[in-house]
């Protein structure tokens, strides 16, 4: 993880939980004592990544006010962009682009956590050559996410829309190629997943699917769970 840099998409507005968090940016909401930016960077720093760009937007002073104030990852060297105005996921990524330095780049969205080893999803996107991969996991109830049907040879077939039952889903985490980042439109807001992951060409995108630990905290009820999901057992 040494020579990848990780880019962390956290401008979102947490529309749903703003209830909830009020003015408090959605990467920076309150799981287990701990902002949940900060359980992020944890995993980051325990994998042994070194360079994170964070893309910032919506209440980005507040976050780079607790990285001052709060952030003590000595071992990671944290860069700030922010959007001038809301760019979507691919935008806040393209904006981001020059910033980029390794050949293969992780980007992983701000308001997902999965215990995945990283280590091994890097292994296995060196294995695919793909130009893309994203880690998949299985969920007992894929209606909030939708599917993702993936075939025999490992490589995404598409993306199904949600429904209820159980599914393998896109776990908000991807390695993807300078190639792959150097395709992503230079202007206009656009989404990572709609307009650029889900048409995407066929056998484009490599699928690590792994059973692991998954929270998306973009709901009331998902933010209420989070802290049981990312420190591996119920809080009580």
């Amino acid at each position: 993880m040494s020579d990848i840099d990780v880019v962390v998409l956290a401008g979102g507005l947490g529309t749903r939980i703003r209830g909830i968090l009020g003015d408090t940016p959605k990467v920076l909401a309150p799981i287990a004592g701990r902002a949940f930016l900060g359980h992020l960077l944890d995993q980051l720093s325990a994998s042994g990544a070194q360079r994170v760009v964070l893309c910032l937007g919506h209440l980005a002073d507040q976050v780079t006010t607790w990285l001052e104030r709060e952030e003590s990852h000595d071992d990671l060297d944290l860069i700030c962009r922010t959007e001038a105005q809301p760019l979507g996921t691919g935008g806040a990524l393209r904006h981001a682009r020059d910033e980029l330095r390794s050949d293969t780049v992780l980007v992983m969205n701000g308001d997902t956590f999965t215990d995945a080893d990283l280590h091994a999803f890097v292994q296995a996107h060196r294995r695919s050559e793909a130009e893309a991969s994203i880690l998949c996991v299985e969920v007992p109830d894929a209606s909030r996410f939708g599917r993702v049907e993936i075939g025999p040879d490992g490589r995404i077939r598409r993306f199904v829309e949600k429904a209820s039952g159980s599914g393998t889903i896109n776990a908000g985490m991807y390695l993807l190629s300078t190639t792959f980042l150097d395709r992503i439109p230079v202007t206009g807001a656009i989404s990572l997943e709609r307009d650029v992951l889900e048409v995407a060409p066929s056998g484009t995108l490599n699928a690590h699917v792994i059973q692991a630990r998954f929270i998306d905290i973009g709901t009331p009820e998902s933010l209420a769970a989070a802290a049981s999901v990312i420190i591996g057992h119920s809080i009580t």
